[in-house]
């Protein structure tokens, strides 16, 4: 800052400050309002659910996850059965949860196994003509 040496320079200087301390009041209080309207319990849920729907990596894990458990209760089901024997419901069980970590930890595994599985049943035979 420059030397102030007359009563007019002051006076100026000070109504400059005064302007400059306004314009970082009324930022301050739109800084304020913002923050306060992102702490609002319903934005932060909407924050969350779109940072959990654009990350392709949770949803890939999500994917994984529920498929795994879907496979582990379909190979229980398929052990066990109706069976009443508590040995044969508890290798299922140790069944069930084989198949639910290694298909959550392995998804790409299962999903080439589905894409090759379609492409039998839907491939068509190419005949050739002689």
């Amino acid at each position: 800052m420059k030397n102030i040496n007359s009563a007019a320079e002051l006076k100026l200087a000070i109504q400059a400050k005064q302007l400059e301390h306004a314009i970082e009041g009324e930022l301050l209080k739109e800084q304020l309002s913002i923050a306060f309207e992102s702490l609002k319990p319903i934005n932060l849920i909407k924050d969350t659910l779109s940072e959990i729907t654009s990350s392709p990596y949770l949803i890939e894990n999500m994917v994984g996850a529920v498929t795994g458990m879907i496979g582990g209760y379909i190979s229980k089901k398929i052990a066990v059965g109706t069976s009443h024997n508590i040995f044969r419901k508890i290798g299922g069980s140790l069944l069930q949860f084989g198949v639910t970590n290694l298909v959550a930890q392995h998804p790409e595994v299962l999903k080439n196994f589905g894409q090759m599985i379609i492409e039998k049943i839907f491939h068509k035979t190419k005949t050739s003509d002689f």
